[in-house]
């Protein structure tokens, strides 16, 4: 073939595609140019997971009329006007691509009115292609309506998600500039419903709490931090409240939401040696930096950035938040003699074992850790796990056992991990599911969390959970699965919530494995935890009962056994053969 130039409307469209991923790319690009403008308000509006409708409304300053056909002209920006301004960008837009990329692969309009017009213009243009321009009354400000995307690439359309996944991703996106953009309002409405909104009063704690639950809002710690390089403020999780993947580790530069691996891995590295492996803090970072000092034109989307010096940024991030976590966290006080605790003394059951209070549950006659449920066996098959005698706790973390074959180690929050895990998926069989609350607790989901909460509340009410509608955001828990009755409802539900990615893809038994394994993390007895002899004798028997017995549910070993042969050997006792 001869090498030829490519036709305005196929390089316009594969240049939208740069910008534009998504809806929450649209979503995204609209709302900066709304912070641009200077709007104390920004009200978003979609519909049909953004496939149908994306519109956003400000109050900024508006674009001139005659200057309405220019705004969606590619590399048409007032951000910057010379080579030298690209070292020195305080706009959180200034490539001129955004709205001329949206416009290629939507039907789209444009109304704006500044403060000096007495009537605002509505531009339309269909699929990059101008339609009309004409007067429209509106207030001041700037309307844009994106209707359709990416009706004329069908590839693009291919590949979005779920609707749920499209609707939280612009959640997330809008809580998360909610956030750091405090002092403007923000109101967001997806299918007619209003699933997020703030005051626009400046105070990031309230806004914390809608991206968050109440509870766990509340116990972030403030970070503050300067030197003559970065100067950083923010919030970050304290060690009893982790997550299993790093979604909730997110920044800001000079005021733009980015994602970079340095500032990543800054945070999760400040966090080592108090975290178990898999568990991420949430951490967000408001971070100012000279812009001499950054590149953000790497790319047409604007959420990748390069560091003159990433040493020195991976540096002063670290020692941010490492020494917020050593103002805030000092280390716990625990006796010295942890591994050989003297035999004399009497020990108590642990009530960390009655996993939370149960002045909210029914009273009804105790049932002991090792009742029998139907579905274990009275007689467990020889050979699983031989049958244990209890030796003692090691660590507070380890419970030790002598079997026929040599000792076993035993980590006693996988082994009651394993044990609930079975125990819950055989719920069905036993014929007791749900135990009711005598004091229904309520909770508010969090912002982030509602499409999740909506995807998942059949398969948690099948597995046990019982919930009110008490209002637009806010729930009832009137029951909890039997097996984890006495776990705190909130903990449990938020517990079920937590995910490592989205549900695309997943078919729905792997969902409620999902959410199982979630739950029964939460409610497991943790490492650190004292247990008395007969709790750690039951833990022992249960696990016997098992059909899993080595492994939790995510695969990690429950026990490690060191056999009498190879005892004997480092002993010396069979020579070195």
């Amino acid at each position: 073939m001869y090498i030829h130039e490519l036709p305005k409307e196929i390089t316009s469209k594969i240049a939208a595609g740069e910008v534009v991923e998504r809806p929450a790319s649209v979503v995204k690009e609209l709302i900066e140019n709304s912070i641009d403008a200077g709007a104390s308000e920004i009200n978003i509006r979609i519909e049909q997971a953004g496939r149908r409708l994306i519109e956003v409304e400000d109050d900024g300053i508006g674009i001139p009329a005659d200057e309405l056909k220019l705004a969606v002209k590619r590399y048409a920006t007032s951000k910057i006007s010379s080579i030298e301004d690209l070292d020195r960008i305080s706009s959180l837009g200034f490539r001129g691509e955004a709205l001329a990329s949206i416009a290629a692969v939507s039907r789209f309009s444009l109304e704006s009115r500044t403060k000096n017009q007495d009537s605002g213009m509505r531009l339309l243009v269909d699929g990059g292609a101008e339609q009309s321009i004409a007067p429209t009354g509106m207030k001041q400000g700037t309307r844009i309506r994106v209707e359709n995307l990416f009706f004329n690439v069908p590839a693009r359309q291919k590949f979005l998600k779920k609707d749920a996944t499209e609707r939280q991703l612009i959640t997330e996106l809008i809580t998360r500039y909610a956030l750091f953009y405090s002092e403007i309002r923000f109101q967001l409405t997806q299918e007619g419903r209003p699933i997020f909104s703030s005051f626009g009063n400046g105070n990031r704690r309230e806004i914390l709490s809608r991206l968050y639950d109440l509870e766990s809002a509340q116990k972030f710690l403030d970070i503050v931090f300067q030197d003559t390089f970065v100067k950083t403020n923010g919030f970050t999780s304290p060690l009893n409240l982790t997550y299993s993947n790093r979604k909730q580790i997110f920044c800001f530069i000079n005021g733009r939401l980015v994602s970079d691996p340095t500032l990543t891995a800054a945070i999760i590295r400040a966090y080592h040696g108090y975290l178990m492996v898999g568990r991420f803090p949430a951490t967000i970072l408001f971070i100012e930096i000279s812009p001499e000092e950054i590149d953000i034109n790497v790319h047409p989307t604007k959420d990748e950035i390069r560091f003159r010096d990433s040493g020195r940024v991976f540096s002063v991030i670290h020692t941010a938040v490492r020494r917020t976590l050593s103002a805030f966290l000092p280390l716990p006080d625990l006796p010295l003699p942890i591994w050989n605790t003297p035999g004399n003394s009497e020990r108590v059951i642990d009530p960390g074992w009655e996993f939370v209070k149960t002045e909210n549950h029914q009273e009804i006659s105790p049932i002991p850790l090792g009742i029998v449920f139907p579905q274990q066996r009275e007689n467990p098959i020889i050979g699983k796990v031989p049958i244990l005698r209890l030796i003692g706790q090691l660590g507070r973390t380890y419970i030790a056992a002598e079997g026929p074959d040599g000792l076993y180690l035993i980590d006693q929050h996988a082994a009651h991990e394993r044990i609930l895990f079975e125990r819950m998926q055989a719920q069905p069989q036993t014929g007791t599911i749900s135990q009711f609350l005598l004091n229904p607790e309520t909770l508010q989901i969090p912002s982030r969390l509602k499409e999740v909460f909506e995807l998942q509340r059949p398969i948690l009410e099948k597995i046990g959970f019982r919930f009110e509608d008490f209002g637009p955001d806010t729930i009832r828990i009137t029951a909890l699965p039997f097996v984890i009755q006495k776990m705190s409802p909130t903990e449990a539900i938020l517990g079920a919530l937590e995910s490592d990615e989205h549900q695309d893809g997943l078919v729905e038994g792997k969902i409620d494995r999902r959410i199982i394994l979630n739950i029964c993390k939460k409610a497991a007895i943790k490492g650190g935890q004292i247990l008395s002899s007969q709790e750690q004798e039951q833990l022992i028997r249960d696990l016997e009962n098992c059909d899993s017995p080595r492994t939790c549910p995510h695969g990690r070993p429950t026990m490690i056994h060191i056999s009498v042969d190879l005892l004997e050997r480092q002993f010396g006792r069979l020579g070195s053969r």
